[in-house]
């Protein structure tokens, strides 16, 4: 019971973060229907009363968008028909879709920020794995067995990443070079090699006939399995592993010498120095854990979900998992829950915005405001007027041999 307190305590500012983000995007949207509010001279009532149904409508469609509907769902079990049932649950399984990528640079950036590292890079590392899979796949078509392809080209992805985060690492750990500014530099330079290694009428990753810089369709040469085999699902098994890869980070940080140096590191890099630990060690590791995890979603995005290499392949999810992992307080079960959450906006606002018109930039809004209030937990607790519990135990001291005692999340 003394847990479950502890986490419910630890959820408070981010669960009321979010309902007061959605609150004020109700009152952005209660404002911006200017079809009722006009009428707001000739009948009172009837405009306020109807801009209120706008809002109720459009979160009705996001939720239906994200999660489906319950009503078309048991029809459809009723028929069995399997056509019925795959679109019935689509809306479900496409907001697990938007989430895996999520899960994955959400666990990177908590890793490398629990060292006390800022991974600005993830967009470029996400890509560098897409390239590194593309590379192994079509490069390795028709000589190996199929799952082998497969292991292989995830493996790929997942070095070419961990590569990729480990430079600024390295420098930072050497040179003294500030891993924001290399991060960020790196995302353009990652950018710009995926763009050149798709140029060219003749280059032999590049789809034929195609007037944009895409790969060939990596579908019939590898592909992840689906979890469900229905028409129109796309969920594959990414989405299993990137829950077992947040379990695999939970005990690397919370059950293990190493995470132990990892956080100390970033808690006081001068007492974890003092107690005998690498610094440069664990700058360059967080780093190329970190970029590991994002090259690991651009490879189960090239190969699984989206299916092809683009230079947009990546959608800023680097930059998204930033915020996510804020919201998450940097805690791998945390980063789970919040990319659920941000897959569900994601997915949601498209109905969202078909039914009622209303922008998708509305979303932006939303996630922006959630950082915002989980950013000023003292502005959430004044306005829902709860107390401020104990700070959670930190570091105390740092032993000549570190050992993990803290509780894992």
């Amino acid at each position: 019971m003394k847990r479950v307190g502890e986490l419910l305590r630890r959820s408070a500012v981010p669960i009321l973060s979010v309902i007061t983000a959605l609150l004020f995007g109700a009152v952005v949207i209660f404002l911006t229907d200017f079809e009722h509010l006009s009428k707001i001279g000739s009948d009172p009532l009837g405009a306020i009363g109807g801009a209120i149904g706008g809002v109720g409508k459009a979160y009705g469609s996001m939720l239906s968008g994200a999660f489906g509907d319950p009503g078309r769902f048991a029809t459809a079990l009723q028929t069995g028909n399997a056509n019925d049932i795959g679109k019935a649950i689509r809306p479900f399984t496409e907001t697990l879709v938007a989430a895996m990528p999520l899960i994955f640079t959400g666990l990177a950036v908590a890793v490398s920020f629990r060292a006390g590292m800022f991974n600005i890079g993830g967009n470029g590392q996400v890509m560098l794995g897409a390239l590194g899979a593309t590379m192994v796949a079509i490069g390795l078509n028709g000589t190996v067995p199929s799952p082998v392809l497969l292991v292989l080209t995830i493996l790929a992805a997942t070095v070419a990443g961990g590569f990729w985060g480990f430079i600024p690492g390295f420098l930072k750990a050497r040179t003294g070079a500030h891993e924001v500014i290399t991060t960020i530099m790196l995302n353009y330079v990652a950018a710009l090699l995926v763009y050149f290694s798709l140029q060219g009428t003749n280059n032999w990753l590049r789809a034929p006939g195609s007037t944009s810089p895409v790969s060939k369709n990596l579908a019939p040469i590898v592909d992840v399995p689906n979890i469900i085999s229905l028409p129109g699902l796309r969920l594959d098994y990414g989405f299993v592993v990137a829950l077992l890869v947040a379990v695999a980070v939970s005990l690397l940080l919370f059950r293990t010498t190493k995470g132990f140096e990892l956080r100390a590191s970033g808690f006081n890099l001068t007492a974890a120095r003092y107690a005998g630990m690498s610094a440069g060690g664990s700058m360059m590791l967080a780093m190329a854990l970190s970029g590991a995890l994002c090259g690991m979603a651009g490879g189960f995005l090239v190969v699984g979900t989206v299916g092809q290499l683009s230079i947009d392949l990546h959608g800023n999810i680097g930059f998204n998992a930033i915020a996510l992992a804020l919201l998450a307080g940097l805690r791998p079960s945390g980063v789970v829950l919040a990319a659920l959450l941000f897959g569900a906006l994601t997915n949601g606002g498209k109905l969202m915005g078909v039914q009622t018109g209303i922008p998708q930039d509305l979303l932006f809004l939303i996630m922006a405001l959630v950082i915002m209030f989980v950013a000023a937990p003292g502005l959430i607790r004044g306005m829902w007027r709860i107390k401020a519990g104990k700070p959670p135990p930190e570091i105390a001291a740092l032993p000549a041999s570190p050992t993990s005692t803290s509780t894992p999340l």
